[in-house]
């Protein structure tokens, strides 16, 4: 890992974001391989699909809606204590997300004035789930429940199939017990040209949303403004906060469980301890060799792993601010203390016994996180992110008669006089 020693004055956010920068996915070359995938879809639908199905994940799929029969196949493969598991995660989810609902409200604002807000929930959305180096039932359960939960009621999950043409019976078994009303075979940027686009046989999504590879993210870029995103989430990433009391074994543990994920995975140790900082590393050096994915979690520590040695809490808490990390460990000697200092995290985990994984599986908060920076300016995803809000206003012929006069001034001097006369009109 690399060590970055903190000046006493500080580093600023040009200096953070230099240091934190990971390559961009966005090439030119893959938004033109997608951007021809998307015209391709558009153009031929379910064609276009089998055939890049068959070009990128290896199996020809006729028919890419997930039958009854194989959910109940999952199912049995999965085993009952699994299903239990999965129920129980579900159940936290479920009652997390509950606390986000917004209901519709009017209130009089003035005499004769009513205005107010009216939450509907999207009619039907679109939920990625990746494939590729690792199954993510969890993923399932996150972008799912909280849809359920707003009241969507069309709620359609897509995922690669693999090279037996099934789904992952981790998924499908997931994808039942989220809620899910439809399962496609369909992954990679084709399916998400299928769910913005819609083909024969897949009605399209008013939203997409869900992490996915490089392709994904481009395509969930491209067909913004057909239909809604979550957001364009870039690899994961964990920032810990450790002083003297924590755990070097720990720590090391909870770095290698977010270098796991990909290649591109970024890790961040900040601490005022430098005895500790190489603790750590020593740590991260044995157990990386005792895990099945080390090829991944070598190249994530070697290239994006960074260590900022501090003089104290105060700048470790600023600089770790200045990264906004997805996720965020706070493992200071009473860590609750510093949770009010904190401005920018997707999530924050408290204390020694609140790992990152908790969250990923089975606390109840989302885990489909801001990446890359982003939580600076945006939030984890939520129930919020399957409901639209209308506004809604209400005058009376009185209130409307006191402030006609000046709506229509409104209009004049902005030019534009049929607004004017919109108004005028009412007053003959």
């Amino acid at each position: 890992m690399e060590w970055i020693e903190v000046p006493d004055e500080g580093l600023k956010l040009r200096d953070i974001r230099r240091i934190t920068k990971r390559d961009q996915a966005e090439t030119a070359g893959i938004r033109e391989q997608v951007e021809n995938i998307i015209a391709a879809v558009q153009e031929q639908g379910d064609a276009a699909v089998r055939e890049m199905t068959q070009k990128f994940d290896g199996i020809w799929v006729e028919n890419f809606l997930v039958s009854a029969d194989e959910i109940d196949e999952a199912v049995t493969y999965v085993g009952e204590n699994f299903i239990k598991i999965l129920e129980e995660a579900r159940d936290n989810i479920q009652q997390y997300h509950e606390r986000q609902k917004q209901e519709t409200w009017i209130d009089t604002f003035r005499d004769g004035v009513r205005l107010g807000a009216k939450y509907t929930p999207i009619q039907r959305v679109g939920v990625y789930v990746p494939g590729g180096t690792a199954a993510y039932p969890s993923t399932v359960l996150m972008d799912t429940i909280p849809a359920h939960v707003a009241g969507v009621p069309s709620i359609a999950v897509f995922t690669p199939p693999g090279k037996d043409g099934k789904v992952n019976p981790y998924i499908l078994a997931a994808a039942r017990i989220a809620g899910a009303t439809e399962i496609y075979k369909i992954g990679g940027a084709q399916g998400i040209a299928a769910a913005a686009y819609g083909t024969e046989t897949v009605s399209p999504v008013f939203k997409i949303v869900g992490p996915g590879n490089a392709y994904v993210a481009m395509a969930k870029q491209l067909v913004f403004g057909t239909v809604g995103i979550d957001m364009i989430a870039g690899p994961s990433e964990v920032g810990i906060l450790a002083d003297e009391t924590s755990n070097p074994a720990w720590i090391a543990a909870d770095l290698l469980a977010q270098a796991e994920h990909d290649r591109r995975a970024a890790v961040f140790l900040v601490t005022p301890n430098a005895a500790l900082a190489g603790a750590v590393e020593a740590e991260i050096e044995r157990q990386m060799e005792e895990l099945p994915r080390k090829d991944i979690i070598a190249d994530s520590i070697k290239n994006y792993g960074k260590i900022f040695i501090t003089k104290d809490r105060k700048q470790a808490i600023d600089i770790m601010n200045l990264i906004a990390p997805e996720h965020l460990e706070i493992d200071f000697a009473e860590p609750e203390s510093y949770v009010e200092h904190i401005i920018n995290a997707g999530a924050i985990f408290i204390g020694a016994y609140t790992p990152e994984p908790v969250g990923d599986y089975f606390a109840g908060p989302n885990h489909t996180l801001p990446t890359m920076g982003t939580a600076a300016f945006s939030s984890p995803l939520g129930v919020y992110d399957f409901v639209k809000r209308s506004s809604v206003l209400e005058y009376n012929q009185q209130a409307f008669v006191q402030i006609a006069d000046k709506v229509a001034q409104f209009a004049d001097v902005e030019g534009l006089q049929a607004h004017g006369m919109a108004v005028r009109r009412r007053m003959k």
